[in-house]
């Protein structure tokens, strides 16, 4: 199973419709697809890649040093040795992960690191808000609606921060997971992963974990659990995780176009025949409760922050 690849330039064409309707099928029948040909610069592109690969060799002792997957995985090996069982490391990620907001310091070396990161994001905030801009068209919503309801009225910036990753090559893979599975708290996920290294994987409708294929200077696009909501079901969140690998080095690149924590969630549009109606929350709720539930069961999450709602109510 592939993972759509779709040419974004040709919304601008006279295969609009074609396009929109391969998008419409990516949210609907995986929450995840691929854009090629975004309009962003293949040169800035391939900056991104270096200096966050040049960042990575600046944290790579300290990983292997100091991170607890590694003395977990360390230790689980040596019991291994010593005659026990073999068990898997619960509760973390093989990750070296640090995040990108404007509020916050960046990291200063290499030296043009944050020119070319505040580049990038500058215009994966462009792309991000063009794509919700074609998710109000196919679900029937108003120009600006998400936005509208990301801001709170305008009351506040939607939240858009980048989480850069490495999974670096982990000796033991069938022993620790690079990221567990999850669906992600947010709104609208735009992700530049590696175009040679793969693990991305997500989990299909038909209960089957599917690669993410690599593709150069493609940007992969997901919907969060906000979406979900706002969408009644339509656009669901996709399961997702990375697997650890022997070889190679996974870099990875995701920014999440997020409500602001005091926007309210609700259903935007009728639910199917089906089904109900989801339950609406602010987002501020909902992230406290996803920050204890992240690798849990979604629904309780949703029931979890409208009760929270509903008490202040």
């Amino acid at each position: 199973m592939a993972i759509p690849v779709i040419d974004f330039s040709r919304l601008d064409g006279d295969e609009r419709a074609a396009a929109l309707a391969e998008i419409a099928a990516g949210f609907e029948e995986w929450g995840f697809f691929q854009l090629v040909n975004t309009g962003i610069p293949d040169e800035l592109l391939e900056r991104v890649k270096k200096v966050c690969t040049d960042c990575y060799k600046l944290r790579e002792e300290g990983f292997n040093r100091s991170n607890p997957a590694v003395k977990a995985l360390a230790a689980l090996v040596e019991q291994e040795g010593e005659g026990l069982a073999p068990r898997k490391v619960e509760g973390m990620d093989w990750e070296d992960v640090f995040t990108l907001h404007d509020d916050l310091p960046w990291p200063s070396i290499p030296p043009t690191f944050k020119e070319t990161m505040m580049e990038y994001r500058t215009e994966l905030k462009k792309l991000a808000e063009k794509m919700l801009g074609v998710m109000e068209e196919l679900l029937g919503l108003e120009e600006g609606q998400i936005t509208k309801v990301f801001s709170k009225d305008g009351d506040f910036e939607p939240f858009y921060g980048t989480k850069v990753s490495h999974y670096p090559p982990c000796p033991r893979p069938e022993m620790v997971d690079g990221l567990r599975a999850h669906t992600d708290a947010g709104g609208l996920i735009l992700l530049f992963q590696d175009d040679r290294v793969g693990g991305l994987q997500v989990l299909g409708r038909d209960g089957r974990w599917a690669d993410v294929q690599p593709v150069e200077n493609a940007i992969v696009i997901n919907t969060g659990d906000q979406i979900e909501v706002m969408s009644n079901g339509r656009y669901k969140s996709a399961w997702h995780r990375v697997l650890a690998t022997r070889d190679g080095n996974r870099r990875s690149i995701a920014s999440f176009y997020n409500p602001a924590r005091a926007a309210t969630i609700a259903p935007a549009i009728p639910a199917a025949a089906d089904s109900g109606d989801y339950p609406s929350f602010s987002f501020g709720d909902y992230m406290e409760v996803y920050i204890k539930q992240k690798f849990q069961d979604k629904e309780p999450r949703f029931a979890a922050a409208a009760a929270t709602k509903n008490m202040v109510d």
